[in-house]
């Protein structure tokens, strides 16, 4: 029975056909009117087995409870009504079957539950508002799946299916017990998933391993709370605001940035642990992925940046020490940082705006190289880290160069100074060195390792300058400690250690020295 091409907007009553006919096909397709599939829709068609009932591109919208209520149904093919969003729960109650479904091309978000313990094969391809599956047990004879997106596939991922409908032995109930690798040859089965999972997308969690799981939460924490105490000492100090501590405010902002990309990455991926098929497509295509890659690729920059200037504007002090006329002023490094975030902020939004992508997997780095524009975005990023490495091996070399010379006259605050710097950006660098070599190769499209192993780069190498930066430039310095003491007395802590700085800076004032406190 075929009703094609027509303007109904119902389906007529067929409780006076029942036809006996083995092999019967209903063929509704084309009717754009017709937006609902009512109760009882299809009551009286058939005393047989419908082999197969195609509602195929049609205007359907919703399918209300009961609406296969006294069918005993073969194949169920859905797929083509682009704007049907809802089989309601109830929909297949009085029904027996479908053991095939097809719902592609639809707007279906959530699947019949009490039906999946039936289905054998289930088609849903182009569904992309299906973005997560029931509980997986309720699938107990499936054994094929066509499915939208990858990740799904990873639930069925070494699935075993109950055959016990096709051997009565499985029925037994020690049998698993007695006769393990009998039960799995003749009681399971896997199920056949399409498509499936990528290079970029495998089959586990964010954080793959344990160990990596508990390492992200520790480094993140630690570049949050270091760069915020290093932000909140600097900005509140009520000493001249010089240079170098303008440098470091933005460093330590920068690293605050991919410290909280670092507890975002960390806290989504306990919420999806082991759940990650059913959140992944989610986390993916939502905001917060984006604005987790906007943070670490704006903070990556910026930091790489700020610490080229440092490196620059130690050189350029240690360099013309004597020459006051040419001295890096306040204002010089204001203009200077200006650009710095520009360059950030016009670096880190272009993968929203479709060059590159932070999509393409889950710890939301533009690894989307598959375009030329997305490709040279990459690689103009890479270039520039090592660019502004080799501007600081040069300018630390230069300053060697010049401590040696016997004429040059340096300051021993200057050169500590740089001593501490050096320190500092090698640090960073040689964290850093690891993921642009391995960067610039996947981003000419010769990978040298997988997505996974590309996670242990990132918590292990990626971030830890972000957190031992504090430590190098700030925490261990004389007068971070100073200006550490002086705010924290204010709310009645190391009140004795303040004091000593005070009677330390008012003696000097007044022309005499006292030892600085170790």
């Amino acid at each position: 029975l075929s009703i094609c091409n027509t303007g109904l907007k119902s389906l007529p009553d067929f409780s006076k056909i029942n036809s006996a006919a083995k092999d019967f096909l209903f063929d509704l397709q084309d009717n754009v009117n017709m937006k609902v599939i009512h109760p009882n829709a299809f009551l009286g068609l058939s005393s047989d087995t419908i082999r197969e009932l195609r509602l195929t591109k049609n205007g359907i919208t919703e399918v209300l409870n009961h609406a296969f209520n006294g069918t005993k149904l073969d194949r169920l093919l859905l797929m083509g009504n682009q704007q049907l969003r809802q089989i309601h729960s109830q929909a297949f109650s009085g029904a027996k079957g479908p053991v095939v479904l097809d719902i592609s091309r639809t707007s279906i978000s959530v699947l019949p539950e009490n039906i999946l313990w039936r289905l054998k094969r289930l088609t849903a391809e182009s569904v992309y508002t299906l973005k997560k599956l029931p509980n997986l047990d309720l699938f107990t004879q499936l054994i094929e799946a066509n499915l939208t997106y990858r990740s799904h596939c990873c639930a069925f991922a070494n699935s075993k299916k109950n055959m016990s409908v096709v051997h009565e032995l499985c029925d037994k109930p020690n049998i698993k017990q007695e006769e393990p690798q009998w039960h799995l040859e003749h009681c399971t089965i896997e199920v056949s998933c399409h498509p499936k999972p990528d290079a970029f997308n495998p089959c586990e969690d964010i954080m793959g391993f344990t160990y990596l799981r508990v390492l992200i939460w520790i480094i993140s924490v630690l570049a949050i709370v270091g760069n915020s105490v290093v932000l909140l000492v600097l900005i509140t100090s009520r000493y001249k605001l010089t240079v170098p501590r303008f440098l470091m405010c933005h460093l330590a902002f920068a690293d605050l940035c991919m410290g909280v990309y670092l507890f975002v990455i960390a806290c989504v991926d306990i919420h999806t642990k082991s759940r990650y098929y059913n959140y992944g497509i989610d986390w993916q295509t939502g905001p917060g992925c984006g604005a987790a890659g906007f943070f670490t690729v704006f903070a990556s920059e910026l930091s790489v940046y700020t610490l080229t200037m440092i490196t620059l504007e130690r050189w350029h002090t240690i360099t013309f020490a004597m020459q006051l006329d040419r001295k890096f002023r306040l204002r010089h490094a204001c203009a200077v940082m200006a650009g710095g975030w520009l360059f950030a902020s016009m670096a880190a939004p272009l993968p929203t705006a479709g060059v590159s992508s932070y999509m393409k997997v889950s710890i939301c780095l533009p690894m989307d190289v598959e375009t030329p524009v997305s490709q040279a975005y990459i690689i103009i990023l890479l270039l520039f880290n090592v660019l502004a490495f080799l501007v600081i091996c040069v300018c630390y070399l230069s300053i060697y160069l010049t401590v040696r010379n016997p004429s040059f006259v340096s300051a021993n605050a200057d050169m500590r100074i740089a001593k501490r710097m050096a320190v500092l950006i090698f640090t960073d660098f040689l964290c850093m060195a690891p993921i642009s070599f391995f960067a610039i190769s996947a981003a000419l499209k010769l990978p040298l390792i997988t997505v996974s192993h590309s996670k242990v780069l990132l918590v292990l190498f990626y971030p830890i300058n972000s957190c031992s930066n504090p430590f190098l430039y700030a925490f261990f310095t004389k007068n971070f400690k100073r200006d550490f003491f002086i705010l924290a007395s204010h709310f009645g802590c190391f009140k004795m250690q303040a004091q000593i700085y005070r009677t330390e800076i008012s003696s000097v004032q007044n022309g005499a020295w006292v030892p600085t406190p170790k």
